[in-house]
């Protein structure tokens, strides 16, 4: 992963605004008689011969800072689509990706998708990973009426926006994901719930809210809070602040983290050989085989995150999944990173609602999922009318160097570890 762009993120953030208020200018002219673009629109074109393949676009991060979910995120819809066209393709069309990479840059994104839509004139398009992300390349989407399946940006910014084309493929606002720890830390007995906490949080869409989320409801509970900070993309050394949480000795430590800060500080805290009895991570601790390899497979036990998709997951169509993974990328079970399932169910979503219909344009697509409960990898989603998801999440630990559902209990494999093991424990 690139920790370049990372450094760059906030000044990025900046330019995004700019650059689709550009966009938006420059294609006033246009919009209208490319309003839903792409053969397989619900207007403008004509429709396509029932043998012409579908193309779906989408813009993924493949370098920069999202590049470790970026490329889950990619093996995912690759994944769905070989298995699709194996059945057939959808309602005799051969599925066909067109993936680009977004280098992890908002003003990047906003290219990307202007492209696919205008000049590749893709039928249909797919989300990239982030809210960050997510958030500027919805709004292209908006614009030319395509529908816009997005696994893996829901923060609050997201929904803020209002848009009736925009779906988020997890059960619920990512917001809401940190509310499973909570759960069950305040569910423990009141002698072993931790008495103080300290927040490290990333200034990010999706990262700091998950955070802010948790602190109010420990507060609430009586759990004092004794740090929080919110740290810029920018910052390169988080050595400083980790300093800070090791002399504030809370008993639990809430990171609003992405990839790359998770990593540094685990690192951190290793070398300051501070451990929290309760350790939660937003992202990052999420990833079954990047985490380990970046802050060592000894120091990964205890710490908890939440997820959608696990080893063992109870969908219907977990076992085939995993499956056909294993068959096209090796590894096992264990391997597989929640961002490829969530992925892989937003093709899921497009096959049930051709099933369903008869038809696979942008309009019958938003309609459609406006209404009812569809099965995924993720669970029975459904939304509100701008984009929530209304379901859950589950809480999952690392235990024996393995990630594991351990909170509800309708999805528990394990007893909950605690305190959290020392660092090498």
């Amino acid at each position: 992963m690139s920790k370049a762009n990372r450094w760059r993120r906030s000044a990025m953030v900046a330019a995004t605004s700019a650059a689709v208020l550009l966009l938006a200018s420059a294609c006033a002219g246009t919009a209208s008689s490319t309003a839903t673009g792409g053969a397989g629109s619900s207007s403008g074109s004509p429709a396509p011969s029932s043998t012409a393949p579908l193309v779906i676009g989408a813009s993924v991060s493949l370098t920069g800072d999202f590049a470790d979910s970026g490329k889950a995120v990619k093996a995912g819809y690759e994944l769905w689509a070989d298995e699709v066209n194996k059945k057939g393709g959808i309602l005799g069309r051969q599925v066909q990706m067109k993936i680009v990479d977004d280098t992890s840059s908002p003003t990047q994104v906003v290219t990307n998708y202007q492209n696919l839509i205008t000049q590749d004139k893709v039928d249909l398009v797919f989300g990239p990973f982030s809210s960050l992300l997510t958030i500027p390349a919805s709004q292209v989407a908006k614009r030319y009426g395509y529908a816009f399946l997005e696994p893996a940006g829901g923060g609050p910014k997201v929904f803020a926006q209002k848009l009736d084309n925009l779906f988020f493929v997890q059960p619920a606002p990512v917001v809401k994901s940190g509310d499973v720890f909570a759960d069950w830390v305040l569910s423990l007995p009141a002698a072993d719930q931790p008495k103080t906490a300290a927040y490290a949080e990333l200034d990010d869409p999706f990262s700091a809210p998950i955070a802010e989320n948790i602190r109010a409801r420990f507060e609430a509970a009586g759990i004092k809070t004794v740090y929080q900070q919110v740290y810029p993309a920018e910052t390169r050394d988080l050595s400083p602040i980790m300093t800070k949480v090791a002399a504030a000795n809370p008993d639990v430590l809430v990171s609003g983290t992405q990839s790359e800060d998770a990593y540094s500080q685990v690192k951190s805290l290793v070398q300051l050989k501070f451990s929290p009895k309760f350790m939660y991570m937003s992202n990052g601790a999420n990833s079954p085989v990047e985490f380990p390899s970046k802050v060592g497979a000894a120091n990964v036990n205890g710490i908890m995150s939440a997820a959608d998709w696990y080893p063992g997951s109870p969908a219907p169509t977990s076992p085939a999944f995993v499956a056909a993974y294993t068959a096209k990328y090796g590894g096992s079970e264990t391997d597989i990173d929640p961002s490829s399932a969530e992925a892989f169910s937003a093709g899921q979503l497009l096959e049930a609602v051709a099933a369903k219909t008869g038809k696979i344009d942008n309009a019958t697509i938003i309609s459609s999922l406006h209404q009812g409960s569809w099965p995924t990898l993720v669970g029975n989603l459904s939304w509100d009318a701008i984009g929530q998801p209304t379901g859950s999440f589950s809480l999952i630990q690392w235990i024996n160097q393995k990630l594991v559902p351990v909170y509800p209990a309708d999805v528990s494999k394990a007893t909950p570890v605690y305190p959290k093991p020392n660092w090498g424990g």
